[in-house]
């Protein structure tokens, strides 16, 4: 192995004596470079090979070419380039080749192998590499996208992409964004050559010699991959992505009629068709004659595509009538109901037209959950209280086990101040199953803590540890340690404490806020953070380094500490912890004592 690693440290000598000659480094560098180079070549000779090796000699590499092109930039010296760089970029090719071989499967090494080739290679050795790579990982479409996208527009080899595209497509015939990524790449080469044979006939050259196939020109072979596409890929959204594409280029307006045409006849019963046609109605621009030319003249205009696409949505819901088309219909109200305008009316027509939406689909029962919940709070924020109650009674009638729903309705009883509240927090419980509740549970105690007394707060809790049990009780246990400080200081916070520390689960949390609040005390007891600690330490000792650090610091800082204690700690904490959070507490242990020599 020495000879091997001498005899590459050797082949590296021409390249160095290049670099010290032409002052570009010193003598005393090009000793470093040796040594390092040394090292890098030991590591990727060894018999048991290490990727991590392969990549620092990589980085290293890559670090002396980028350090090589500032300092030719410093000096203004451009020449011996094949001697030195392109020596470098050789030999790292050749070890992202080695490592490539042996780990054909990490597919973040084959990207780091052709970004390295785009900046420093030619574009022929990069072609190879994306050759090698699809070999391996031919089962990955989003590898032959970016390889055919780099033919395209690297190499301007259009017909090379074409190939790429068409072997992408036999692995995975089912594939939608191979397709519409190989739509696009066709469309944009016949948007290339049609602004070329533009130039050359404005400059008037004769362009009968050069190539400008009609069916590319006209987007001919863009139609035949939609057909094809189409007919094995159903469905309207993957129809509309390929509409999508097309309208990014002007010169496809037949094409682009075709695919709307087709999307309508192919996918009536699709609400995503439906939707589509409505809010195209607000694309449709007036002749320019009929611009608007004032704020509120466009406001009026903007007013009228509105009214176009209800009406498409109003058509819609009556021949497709399911929840899914009533959803797109009130996402499209809301989305424009959410747009700013300074006009008050057409502001107040969108509402108008919103709540109606909503009313109707409520009336069919072909309303959703989630958009319950959208409703109540579009009518909470005009203050539309009464009607507000009445929706979320018949949400939570129509979603009886629905947290959301629940909780949207006490919401609605809390803004109009209702005498209910508690009774109505009982009744959800009744329906709801406990494992779901403590989203309630919360909400209950936060309301309780400005509308009753602390008593009454108290017993909410109480009654919440009871009910909900395992890890969410933990978020519980929390919120009552912090409703106990706030409410009845240090005092109750410690009762509060003591009535949890043997219900388990806990989280390092729940001790640390205990911890803080001693801390927060004037006359803070060192025998009290030691309990805390030591109780922490019992649930957590053998994954939290920090608790341990953080004990010896108390020990150490703390009036009352007994700092004799320390390496009694020490050793505990390295009998209990494991794994890396070993580790982890030995480095912090030892920065810790350094910064207090």
């Amino acid at each position: 192995m020495a000879e091997i690693i001498q005899e590459r440290i050797e082949d590296r000598l021409p390249e160095l004596e290049q670099l010290e000659r032409i002052g570009l480094f010193s003598h005393a560098e090009i000793k470093a470079i040796i040594k390092k180079a040394s090292d890098l070549e030991y590591r990727i000779q060894r018999r048991a090979l290490c990727k991590e090796d392969f990549i620092n000699y990589v980085q290293y590499e890559i670090n002396l070419l980028e350090l090589i092109q500032r300092r030719r930039t410093r000096i203004g010296y451009s020449f011996k380039k094949d001697e030195i760089e392109n020596s470098i970029v050789h030999r790292v090719q050749g070890v992202f080749r080695r490592a490539s071989a042996k780990w054909k499967d990490d597919v973040q090494l084959w990207l780091s192998y052709v970004v390295f080739c785009k900046k420093w290679a030619t574009k022929a050795q990069l072609s190879k590499v994306f050759s090698a790579m699809l070999a391996i990982h031919s089962n990955k479409p989003a590898l032959w996208i970016m390889a055919a996208k780099w033919e395209m527009e690297d190499r301007l080899s259009s017909e090379s992409a074409r190939q790429l595209f068409l072997r992408a497509l036999r692995f995975h015939p089912q594939c939608p964004k191979l397709y519409q990524e190989y739509f696009r790449m066709e469309l944009m080469h016949a948007e290339k050559l049609r602004k070329e044979r533009q130039e050359f006939e404005k400059a008037k050259m004769d362009v009968g010699h050069l190539d400008y196939p009609e069916e590319i020109l006209t987007g001919e072979l863009a139609r035949i991959i939609y057909k094809n596409s189409v007919s094995i890929i159903k469905g309207a959204e993957f129809h509309v992505s390929l509409l999508s594409i097309a309208q990014l280029f002007d010169f496809a307006k037949d094409l682009q009629r075709e695919i709307y045409e087709d999307l309508q006849v192919l996918h009536t019963d699709d609400p995503l068709t439906w939707d589509y046609v409505a809010r195209r109605e607000l694309e449709i621009q007036a002749q320019p004659e009929e611009q608007p030319a004032t704020k509120h003249a466009k406001a009026v205009e903007m007013g009228r595509k509105e009214e176009r696409c209800c009406a498409v949505y109003e058509e819609a819901v009556k021949t497709l009538p399911t929840e899914a088309m009533w959803k797109c219909y009130i996402n499209f109200c809301l989305e424009r109901f959410s747009k700013k305008t300074n006009s008050p009316s057409l502001r107040a027509k969108r509402l108008e037209r919103t709540m109606i939406a909503f009313r109707k689909a409520h009336e069919l029962k072909l309303l959703p959950e989630c958009q319950y919940k959208q409703w109540i709070e579009l009518l909470l924020r005009h203050d539309f209280l009464k009607e507000a109650l009445q929706v979320a009674v018949a949400g939570t009638a129509l979603f009886r086990d629905s947290v959301m729903m629940w909780q949207m309705r006490l919401q609605v009883l809390i803004d109009s101040k209702s005498p209910d509240v508690a009774r109505l927090f009982q009744e959800a419980f009744v329906h709801l199953k406990p494992q779901v509740c403590l989203p309630l549970w919360i909400s209950w105690a936060e309301w309780s803590e400005g509308a009753k007394s602390q008593e009454d707060t108290e017993a909410i809790y109480k009654k919440a540890i009871v009910a909900v049990i395992g890890a969410d009780s933990v978020t519980l246990k929390e919120k009552y340690l912090d409703w106990a400080y706030r409410s009845g200081g240090y005092k109750k916070a410690r009762a509060v404490f003591k009535s949890l520390q043997e219900s388990r689960p806990f989280s390092v949390d729940f001790f640390r806020k205990i911890i803080q609040f001693e801390k927060e005390q004037e006359s803070c007891k060192m025998a009290n953070l030691r309990e805390y600690y030591e109780r922490a330490l019992r649930e957590f000792g053998s994954t939290d380094s920090d608790l341990w650090m953080d004990y010896i610091k108390e020990e150490l800082n703390h009036p009352l500490g007994r700092p004799e204690n320390c390496g009694q700690i020490y050793w505990r904490a390295m009998k209990m912890l494991q794994g890396e959070s070993a580790e982890v507490f030995v480095t912090k242990h030892a920065m810790h004592q350094a910064g207090h020599l």
